[in-house]
């Protein structure tokens, strides 16, 4: 995904949200978002090393730009539900549509097969999807700071405590890291995929954790294919790691997750 294609990928949500509101108008969305529910705690499950030391979110993912179609034929309700078996300790789910080839229904599938919170992963740019996002009934919303204002980044922290949902912020840099510290972020997604060059180097999320403040917890996203990339990272006192292509693609993704976690087979 080259730069120019990243803001393909805003405008054109930005399109979609427009005309979402013309079908739902965000005043309904609010009232369906503060309504209560059952909220899985994102966050605390992640704040600390799981049983045997690291913590996966594993992924719901057909598709992506830079990789085309990854498994077309996923079943998402049925690798859920391998991925509870497994381990892992959330589910993140793919909801953009158009390069991502999710379907519309796949998080609230996903949400009602398993008992683990549920991460729902999209480029998100407006309050309208933050209340969308509650209404849907996930658990916890991603944040790219490079997709957002420094304004608009602590307005959705702040709707997202509203509305019971727990952030998790996307950075790659060290100003990206900063931007997020002062928004309040608590949850720090360091992406080692670069969305300029599309570059992927693991010593991202070895250089910025050392960064993380107090109150804060980092995740480890992108380019984790074997268990020695998950030692490494582990060894750089990162607990937590967000996979998506090397277990969708896996053969048997539910033997691949508990080889990534280090159970013995």
């Amino acid at each position: 995904m080259k730069a120019e294609f990243l803001s393909q990928i805003i405008e054109r949500k930005k399109q979609e949200v427009e005309n979402a509101r013309k079908v739902i108008p965000e005043s309904h969305l609010t009232e369906a978002a503060l309504q209560p529910r059952d909220h899985r705690p994102f966050f605390t499950r992640l704040a600390t090393p799981g049983p045997l030391g690291a913590n996966i979110i594993a992924e719901i993912k057909r598709a992506s730009p830079s990789r085309g179609d990854i498994r077309t034929d996923l079943d998402a309700e049925r690798l859920a539900k391998s991925y509870e078996r497994a381990g892992a300790a959330a589910v993140s789910v793919l909801t953009e549509q158009a390069f991502f080839r999710a379907r519309p229904d796949d998080l609230q599938t996903v949400w009602s097969t398993v008992s683990l919170p549920v991460l729902r992963k999209d480029f998100i740019i407006s309050t309208y999807q933050i209340y969308e996002t509650a209404a849907m009934g996930a658990d916890a919303v991603l944040l790219i700071v490079r997709a957002l204002s420094a304004d608009m980044l602590k307005n959705l922290l702040d709707l997202c405590r509203e509305v019971q949902l727990d952030a998790l912020v996307e950075v790659h840099s060290e100003e990206e890291m900063a931007e997020a510290t002062r928004a309040g972020a608590r949850l720090i997604g360091i992406n080692n995929r670069d969305l300029t060059s599309f570059q992927t180097d693991l010593r991202t999320s070895m250089r910025l954790a050392r960064r993380i403040q107090d109150g804060q917890v980092a995740v480890a996203e992108s380019g984790i294919h074997d268990r020695k990339q998950v030692e490494s990272l582990l060894a750089a006192g990162i607990w937590n790691f967000l996979i998506g292509e090397s277990l969708v693609r896996a053969p048997d993704p539910e033997e691949f997750l508990g080889g990534l976690l280090g159970r013995q087979t």
